[in-house]
């Protein structure tokens, strides 16, 4: 996840590789020697991450809503799998969950009590729709700025 970090994994912590902890949140915590990159651990590129940064930042300063991601396994039926992750995300009565499951081509988006007024099924709909495009063409992180950014655009300021 992008804000909050959270991998949801079906990985047996007996099976780690030195170095690598599963956390409560099913998360996978490891560390490496300054330096030294891991490129199995490595989902994607630094640019491309600090590209999703920038937008999720920007995205937060400008509503005042936190958006968190999560990329991973949702299970067969993806909005439950949504529903279930959505929860344990950092701040999660005030802020977007955007979900994707990239094997089964699922996204879903969620977001909190607090701020579902602003951050409705409209706007829900305008991220989903930015995404497509990019995701289509196999660019996955294109994808989720561009889904950030229009839902941002959309969401009514405090």
């Amino acid at each position: 996840m992008a804000s909050g970090d959270l991998v949801k994994s079906n990985i047996d912590a007996d099976v780690l590789p030195y170095g690598a902890a599963l956390t409560g949140s099913g998360r996978i915590s490891a560390v490496f020697p300054f330096g030294t990159l891991n490129p199995e651990l490595l989902p994607f590129e630094t640019p491309d991450l600090v590209a999703l940064d920038d937008a999720l930042i920007e995205a937060t300063r400008a509503t005042q809503i936190r958006f968190n991601i999560y990329v991973g396994d949702l299970g067969a039926d993806a909005a439950s799998g949504a529903d279930e992750v959505f929860p344990h995300t950092p701040d999660a009565i005030r802020s977007i969950l955007i979900a994707v499951d990239p094997n089964s081509k699922a996204i879903e988006i969620r977001s909190g009590s607090r701020v579902s007024d602003r951050a409705n099924d409209r706007v829900a709909q305008l991220g989903i729709t930015a995404a497509v495009g990019p995701f289509r063409d196999g660019e996955l992180i294109d994808g989720l700025v561009s889904s950030v950014r229009v839902m941002a655009a959309a969401i009514v300021s405090p």
